[in-house]
């Protein structure tokens, strides 16, 4: 696989985002299972691995860490604090002494001396930017974590914090439905030489190539409260997807790896890191490295879709507070 640079360490282009081995998206996959997927995105070459402290309520972690041990010092490992669960409950707390004890916390399940890169996972609006990064650069100097990261901040968030310390990179949701980025933040890493971590790549899966099924979403899924998956908006991107499933077919290629190679067209500072519970869409995620889009079919993916196109908002009103990406 091809690689890209966080904080002038290489990585494999495409890494694998760890959350729906044990959140969000439902009744998760027996360890067992979540183990063989580790397992294999190592035999193929992924060497980016993405975890947080809120996944699960620690379980990820706890997964993830002794599933990569014997691999340690081949893989870039990064993991979140900033959001955790309290009682049951996601509570964002970014004073420094909560995120100083998440991560030792984090070190322990993860069974590492270093988290490689280590987010913070949302600000906390309560707590100046400056604040919450001022811990983690102690932690930094600590020998705790290489790399500071941010998710889900605004341009102006970013300048803010990359002057207490420099940030290695941004993580947020893009892809070809989700174009905030675009708005400001990407270009304010690229002036600040931030790599860009793309989650939900494949759009929370509704790109993934199968026709979508409200129905089929159990109580503990997301997607339940978001409204581009819910009526009125679902019909109109439910053409989207069809539309991106016969470019996909065009290209010799699935719906998923279109949209990653377009992810990875768009620089060489984007990293995307699609999460799945499949072997087999492992594999197809992998593969989607080596594919080129000539320029014609990339217009034909942005004239399809874009901010204009897609329906509904990508999170409900209380979600969107907690976030400070810039809106389109």
């Amino acid at each position: 696989m091809q690689t890209r640079s966080i904080g002038g360490v290489q990585v494999s282009a495409i890494g694998l985002g760890c959350m729906n081995l044990s959140h969000a998206y439902g009744n998760p996959p027996s360890r067992e299972s979540a183990l063989a997927l580790l397992h294999r995105a190592l035999e193929l070459g992924i060497t980016h691995f993405d975890t947080a402290a809120l996944y699960g309520f620690g379980s990820n972690e706890e997964l993830v860490g002794p599933a990569l041990k014997a691999a340690r010092q081949r893989i870039f490992l990064a993991s979140k604090c900033g959001a955790t669960g309290v009682d049951g409950r996601r509570v964002i707390d970014g004073r420094p002494e909560t995120l100083r004890r998440t991560c030792l916390a984090a070190l322990t399940r993860l069974q590492t001396e270093v988290i490689d890169l280590y987010y913070l996972h949302r600000w906390d609006r309560q707590v100046p930017i400056e604040e919450s990064v001022g811990a983690l650069a102690e932690l930094v100097r600590a020998g705790h974590i290489r790399a500071i990261g941010l998710s889900e901040v605004s341009a102006a968030t970013l300048r803010r914090a990359h002057a207490i310390h420099p940030v290695s990179a941004v993580q947020s949701e893009y892809s070809i439905w989700t174009r905030n980025p675009e708005v400001a933040v990407l270009a304010e890493c690229r002036r600040l030489g931030v790599a860009f971590v793309a989650f939900s790549p494949l759009a929370r899966g509704f790109f993934g190539g199968a026709a979508f099924d409200p129905l089929a979403l159990v109580p503990r899924d997301i997607r339940r409260d978001m409204p581009r998956f819910q009526p009125p908006h679902l019909a109109v991107n439910a053409e989207l997807a069809a539309g991106i499933a016969q470019l996909a077919r065009e290209a010799g290629c699935t719906s998923a790896q279109l949209c990653l190679a377009w992810l990875l067209a768009r620089g060489p500072d984007i990293l995307p890191i699609p999460g799945t519970t499949s072997i087999d869409h492992l594999e197809q995620n992998f593969a989607a490295a080596a594919i080129r889009l000539g320029p014609s079919l990339i217009e034909r993916i942005d004239a399809l879709v874009n901010a204009k196109t897609v329906s509904g908002a990508r999170y409900s009103e209380s979600a969107q507070r907690d976030i400070d990406t810039e809106e389109i």
